[in-house]
């Protein structure tokens, strides 16, 4: 038994900002329908699966904005989050059909990434009402839509966490 590790691979649908505008672009050239949407997307669980069901059926591609390791410590969810790195995370997004690309941010918000991408809906978990959506205002102001999601019923990255500690 080899103790060779394979060298980490790279998705080409986990690109930086520039190639985000570049790509949206050319979608909306085609005339595509884009859906954006972001998180932290720590531990995938069947929530986050069908959010992202949800997200991307309400147009033709879908993007994902992820928060850093950086932003994910700084939003206070715990001493030990993300659990897994910002790579690892945007790969296993990456990996999903539904998705089209996958943006790293830096940022506490990904604002940013919302203008680079210009998105003609802007889609967040029913837990963020739609006037708390950060660049919902940005959005519609280009004629685009803002959707808060239900959540799925006990299904959080946070109660699978702490079911896990309980063991």
């Amino acid at each position: 038994m080899s103790a060779d590790v394979a060298a980490p691979t790279t998705d080409p649908r986990v690109i930086d900002l520039l190639n985000l505008q570049r790509l949206c672009n050319i979608w909306r050239m085609k005339g595509d329908r884009i859906v954006f949407t972001n998180g932290c997307f720590d531990i995938l669980h069947r929530g986050h699966v069908e959010y992202l069901q949800e997200a991307a059926a309400l147009g033709d591609r879908l993007v994902i904005g992820v928060n850093s390791d950086a932003s994910v410590r700084r939003q206070g969810k715990g001493p030990d989050r993300p659990i897994n790195d910002q790579e690892s995370r945007a790969k296993v997004l990456a990996a999903l059909r539904l998705v089209d690309a996958v943006v790293i941010f830096e940022e506490d918000t990904p604002l940013e990434i919302i203008k680079a991408a210009s998105p003609d809906v802007l889609v967040k978990g029913g837990d963020w009402s739609e006037d708390r959506i950060v660049g919902a205002d940005s959005v519609r102001a280009r004629g685009g839509e803002v959707r808060s999601l239900k959540l799925v019923d006990g299904f959080s990255t946070t109660a699978l966490v702490e079911r896990i500690r309980r063991g």
